[in-house]
């Protein structure tokens, strides 16, 4: 029997019906319904509208009213599209010696570095790595992340890879955000493999790609193209395989080098990630691509480097979301919403470039459209924030949170 819930009032609602999928966004071409009401069938969300005219439908359907006796402003649930929650360790070493101005190779050859995360994620149990993904997805929850992007990658090997996978899927079936899998396989050339980097992505688009099909795991590949991972000449091919095959692909791109994005472009990527080392050229390609560009600035602050050129990519007419990278090395603070305003900031984004960010511009980073906007036939995900203006979840940085989450039309 389908069930019905009405919510509100609501003192601003922002839909996001009307914003567009690239370019900037001006806050006062930001739609806001005041006084609003959502109401909710099953999943998904029925109408949205004034509160006051949704109360007699929610009566005649026998809905549950809801009624909110302060101020809210409701968004949509936020989307955070390119984490490493599925890990084992700490990197704190990694942070101290960092700060203390040491270089990345200094710290890779003092056992520091991907591959340290990459040893403690291999001894540890699939349940161990489930266990973690699930306290971290909560702890995002919390903070109205309703849709996490979560990626492999600290595995390096068939066997491995698919540990990480499988506790992914299964933290799924665990926890009430939605999680979306990636698998990362071409992180870095694992150094106990015996072959170069092209033997290596043979090894993993031939034996690991099928079984991800199989056990249905993921339909995402990533690689990190950057030198020092894996070159353009080297991850073509393998791109071309999961395109083949029928994966999504995603880049780790101009991180630290140019020529991710050319790559993420070429292929067809849903996404870019990173983009801290982009130049004109670049921003260029990206906006007159279909190409989503995905910010980082957990990790901007985490290895104290030049953040994502997110204005340029927007005026320049491109598509921009904003991730949190949580991962153990360079981005250990998993805060989306601290993170993206503190990316508007430096890169002077409006409130509403941000929000879009963390909503439907995310949802499409992730190839999703069912959510990110709150329109009839959308799943009802979104947050409620106890305060009168949109403008103040923005400027408390992260500290002010939802004082409700709705995630598939049940509120948490």
């Amino acid at each position: 029997m389908t069930t019905y819930t009405l919510i509100g009032p609501i003192t601003q609602l922002i839909p996001l019906q009307k914003t567009g999928s690239k370019g900037a966004i001006k806050d006062q071409d930001l739609e806001i319904i005041e006084n609003a009401g959502i109401l909710i069938e099953g999943e998904k969300i029925h109408t949205i509208g004034a509160f006051s005219d949704l109360k007699e439908k929610a009566n005649a359907l026998q809905a549950e009213i809801i009624e909110l006796h302060t101020d809210h402003v409701c968004t949509p649930g936020f989307i955070d599209p390119h984490t490493h929650i599925c890990f084992s360790g700490s990197r704190a070493n990694d942070y101290a010696m960092r700060n203390a101005g040491r270089s990345y190779l200094e710290i890779a050859e003092a056992g520091g570095g991907i591959w340290d995360t990459v040893t403690q994620t291999r001894k540890a149990e699939q349940q161990v790595l489930v266990s973690g993904v699930i306290e971290r997805a909560n702890t995002l929850l919390k903070r109205g992340i309703t849709t996490i992007e979560v990626k492999s990658g600290y595995g390096l090997s068939v066997t491995e890879e698919l540990k990480m996978l499988r506790a992914i899927k299964t933290a799924n079936s665990s926890t009430t955000a939605d999680l979306v899998s990636t698998c990362l396989a071409g992180h870095i050339l694992p150094r106990d493999f015996d072959g170069d980097h092209k033997a290596y992505l043979e090894e993993i688009s031939t034996t690991l790609f099928p079984l991800l099909k199989e056990e249905q795991l993921t339909n995402r590949i990533d690689a990190f193209v950057e030198q020092g991972a894996f070159l353009p000449s080297d991850i073509y091919p393998y791109f071309e395989k999961a395109k083949q095959m029928g994966f999504d692909i995603t880049v780790h791109a101009d991180q630290f080098n140019t020529g991710g994005s050319e790559v993420a472009v070429k292929v067809g990527a849903i996404s870019a990630d990173h983009l801290e080392a982009s130049t004109e050229n670049e921003i260029q390609m990206l906006a007159q691509s279909n190409v989503i560009s995905v910010a980082l600035p957990g990790a901007s602050i985490g290895l104290g480097c030049d953040f994502t050129p997110a204005r340029k990519i927007l005026d320049a007419g491109g598509a921009l979301a904003i991730a949190s990278d949580w991962n153990p090395g360079s981005a250990p603070m998993g805060d989306l919403l601290t993170q993206a305003c503190i990316l508007g900031t430096f890169q002077k984004l409006s409130n509403a470039e941000i929000l879009a960010g963390i909503t439907c511009r995310a949802a499409a980073a992730l190839n999703l459209d069912d959510r990110g906007r709150l329109v009839p036939g959308m799943i009802a995900d979104f947050n409620l924030f106890e305060t009168e203006h949109i403008n103040e979840i923005f400027y408390h940085q992260g500290k002010l949170i939802p004082s409700q989450v709705c995630k598939k039309g049940k509120l948490i």
